[in-house]
C-alpha cells in the first residue's frame, strides 16, 4: 500500500511540474533555464549540479519504491506519505499562483513579475519547499542510506539555487523584494518586525 501512495505522490508532483511546462510552451514560453546560460560562472555550474541531482533522485525513488526496501517503521512511512503530499500541494499552489512568471533556473532574459501573494505571503520559496517535503517523504518512506544520500544532496543543492535566486531578484526587483524578504522567511512563515 505505501508503495501506491509514494507512487501517488511522484506521479501527482511531476505531473504538475511537467503539465506547466507543457502549457505554457503553448504559450511560447520556455520554464527550463536550468544551466544553460552561455557565461559558465558559479551560477552555470550550481545548476548543473542541481540538475544532476534532481534527475539522479527520482532514478533512485522509483528504485526504492519498486524495491519497497526501507529500514523505518510503517508509523514513520505513513507519515512520510504525508509529508509527501503536503509538498504536492504546497508544489501545485505555488505554481498556481506564480501563473506565467513560473520559471525553472534563472532566465535572465525573461521579464516576469514578483509574485508576493497567496502562499508566497507566507514563502519566499514554496515551489523548493515543495520539492524538499517531497523528498523527505519518499525518503521516509523507503529510507535507506542510498537514498538518504541522494536526498539531502538534491535539497542541499536547491539551496544553493534559492540563494543565486534570491541574489537575481534582489538585483530585478531592488526595493521591492528587499522589502518582501524582510517580511517573509525563505522557506516557511513571517518575520516579526519591530
Amino acid at each position: 500500500m505505501i508503495k501506491i501512495f509514494a507512487l501517488g505522490i511522484l506521479f501527482f508532483f511531476y505531473s504538475v511540474y511537467i503539465g506547466k511546462m507543457l502549457m505554457q510552451k503553448r504559450k511560447g514560453i520556455i520554464t527550463d533555464h536550468i544551466a544553460k546560460s552561455q557565461i559558465h560562472n558559479k551560477e552555470f555550474y550550481i545548476e548543473i549540479i542541481m540538475k544532476i541531482a534532481t534527475y539522479s533522485i527520482v532514478f533512485v525513488e522509483i528504485l526504492s519504491i519498486i524495491f519497497g526496501y526501507s529500514l523505518l517503521p510503517i508509523w514513520l512511512q505513513i507519515v512520510g506519505c504525508v509529508i509527501g503530499y503536503i509538498g504536492d500541494f504546497i508544489f501545485a499552489n505555488a505554481v498556481w499562483t506564480m501563473r506565467d512568471s513560473w520559471r525553472a533556473g534563472l532566465a535572465r532574459e525573461d521579464q516576469t513579475k514578483m509574485v508576493t501573494r497567496g502562499i508566497y505571503k507566507i514563502s519566499r520559496n514554496p515551489a523548493f519547499l515543495g520539492f524538499d517535503l517531497m523528498y523527505i517523504g519518499i525518503c521516509l518512506c523507503f529510507f535507506h542510506p542510498i537514498l538518504f544520500v541522494f536526498t539531502i544532496w538534491a535539497i542541499v543543492m536547491l539551496h544553493l539555487q534559492i540563494r543565486q535566486e534570491e541574489k537575481y531578484l534582489a538585483e530585478v526587483f531592488g526595493q521591492e523584494y528587499q522589502n518582501y524578504k524582510a517580511k517573509t522567511r525563505r522557506y516557511l512563515g513571517w518575520k516579526l518586525t519591530k
